[in-house]
């Protein structure tokens, strides 16, 4: 005979009125248990009454959680809604781990309200056992399905950060960090992006110590030891994203070095064949910009000739050589070479970060000759620089406010930092012998107040071209800057306003590509 409100409520009534001794009436809670089996509105009843006496009957604990979940998988979403909302109230001790673990599976759901009552509860359980909940959330991940896994993950990744203090305790935080390296050994590209979010929040993982374990965690999933295919998306993806996730680690204490090895010996000679995993990607100036950001913080290099030669031949292809002169000095019918501003600064910075370490590499590892033509480079690039940059400042003279706000002269902006970035740094490079010493901020990082001021122009006798190049360049007829170089309208948002850095996880497919190709899984209930 199905179970009816009023016998919900009488048998309510009978454990309600046993005060401290409702364990006594064991007959009771079990009518309550049957109430899963009625109709909505004895459903209802029974998620509520159902947890209200579940410590009363240890004997009772499988059948009264089963019951329970019997609710949370109803076809009626506000039977599950309130079902879920008292999941809390079963976690003890020695059940919160269960619970933590269908409360996960729960996730799955695709009803916005159900997924916020599962989110809710969960951070419920959290407060009362963290390391418990964890335990759940993490044998999802690496046991359940797909979907579970993606927002279990998602889940860590966004709610952890918000949990106080003394929730987020050293022991939970190393348990955290323990299980995410368990994890890490087979992921795909958005969940290794999701999980080094987790992990680099840790407060534990702060210090020099933790910032160089997060490294090795990265240099893991980046495959360093192994040479690149530049045709594959998918090896090149894997290389960025981890770079990406490695490159806010770096410091003078936690060393670039091995990437940046890894990028002059393996990515730069490939630079021009490399295979964009995003259509929309400039993904030679990507990686160039990776160089630039990583290259301050390479320590002790073994092979700093040799990186600093594929540096420089590099910089010889970007920079082009002034186009030559008919008899009459007219040039007007040879196509002006196109300087490539952007891959230019990165370049030159990095090679500028690692000449620190080999200040006489320019005096004496370059025979005379190529440092010859590298100067003449130079000044010619620093001649077309002369003219972008006056151009610049008399487009962007007078504007302040919403003024600089608009596209066209936010991509101004943008290119007035990178030609005079490049400009300080050719400056160092023509001083004799060549100086190291120019800092400057990249021109897609945040600027410094003491940065937001262009510098004056310098001329380029102030750059020391006169005195240096003298002793290596014969004598050339002298001509107006504006003939040597008049770049056509439109160039800057055509070649300079290009800089969408931080790109989505840019993994091509779903789960089963890119990192270690997890497989499907699909078990159903697994409670």
């Amino acid at each position: 005979m199905a179970v009816t409100i009023e016998d919900l409520y009488r048998n309510y009534g009978i454990l309600a009125d046993a005060k401290d001794n409702p364990g006594q009436h064991k007959d009771a809670y079990q009518v309550i248990l049957d109430g899963v089996k009625g109709g909505p509105k004895e459903k209802r009843l029974a998620a509520q009454f159902i947890p209200k006496f579940f410590s009363s009957f240890p004997e009772l604990a499988d059948a009264a959680i089963n019951a329970q979940l019997d609710l949370c998988e109803d076809d009626d979403v506000s039977i599950r809604r309130q079902a879920i909302k008292e999941l809390p109230r079963f976690a003890a001790v020695e059940n919160i781990v269960r619970v933590a673990d269908i409360l996960t599976q729960l996730l799955q759901t695709d009803d916005t309200t159900e997924f916020n009552q599962v989110t809710a509860s969960l951070i419920s359980i959290f407060k009362m056992d963290a390391k418990g909940t964890l335990g759940g959330l993490f044998s999802q991940i690496l046991q359940g399905e797909d979907v579970v896994r993606e927002r279990a993950i998602k889940f860590l990744s966004t709610k952890l950060k918000t949990l106080p203090e003394d929730v987020m305790t050293k022991e939970v935080e190393e348990y955290i960090f323990a299980e995410t390296k368990k994890v890490l050994e087979d992921v795909t590209g958005e969940e290794f992006v999701l999980l080094m979010r987790v992990v680099s929040g840790l407060k534990v993982l702060q210090t020099v110590n933790g910032r160089q374990q997060l490294v090795e965690l990265v240099v893991e999933q980046a495959f360093l030891e192994q040479g690149l295919n530049p045709s594959d998306p998918d090896t090149v993806d894997r290389l960025l994203q981890c770079t990406r996730q490695a490159v806010p680690l770096f410091s003078k204490n936690v060393h670039s070095t091995r990437f940046v090895t890894y990028f002059c010996e393996h990515v730069l000679p490939n630079l021009s064949t490399l295979t964009s995993p995003v259509d929309e990607l400039d993904i030679q100036l990507e990686v160039l910009k990776l160089l630039a950001e990583m290259s301050p913080f390479c320590g002790d290099m073994d092979k700093l000739e040799a990186n600093l030669k594929i540096l420089f031949v590099k910089l010889l292809e970007l920079m082009p050589l002034p186009p030559e002169e008919a008899e009459n000095g007219d040039n007007s019918t040879n196509e002006e070479p196109k300087l490539q501003f952007s891959y230019v600064e990165c370049l030159l910075f990095s090679f500028h970060q690692l000449g620190k370490k080999l200040p006489d590499f320019l005096i004496d590892k370059v025979d005379a000759e190529q440092l010859k033509d590298f100067k003449i480079r130079l000044q010619y690039f620093a001649r077309g620089l002369q003219v972008y940059i006056r151009q610049l400042r008399v487009a962007l003279q007078g504007k302040t406010g919403d003024a600089l706000k608009t596209e066209e002269n936010r991509i101004k902006v943008v290119a007035l930092k990178i030609t005079n970035n490049i400009n300080v740094l050719i400056k160092d490079l023509f001083h004799n012998p060549p100086s190291f010493k120019s800092a400057i901020t990249l021109s897609w990082k945040p600027v410094q107040k003491t940065d937001a001021i262009a510098p004056k122009r310098a001329s380029t006798e102030e750059m020391g071209f006169g005195a240096s190049m003298k002793k290596n360049i014969s004598p050339q007829p002298r001509r107006d800057s504006r003939q040597i170089y008049n770049p056509p309208s439109g160039k800057y948002s055509a070649t300079i306003g290009n800089f969408a850095y931080e790109q989505g996880s840019g993994f091509r497919g779903s789960r089963g590509r890119g990192f270690n190709g997890r497989g499907n899984r699909s078990r159903g209930r697994i409670y």
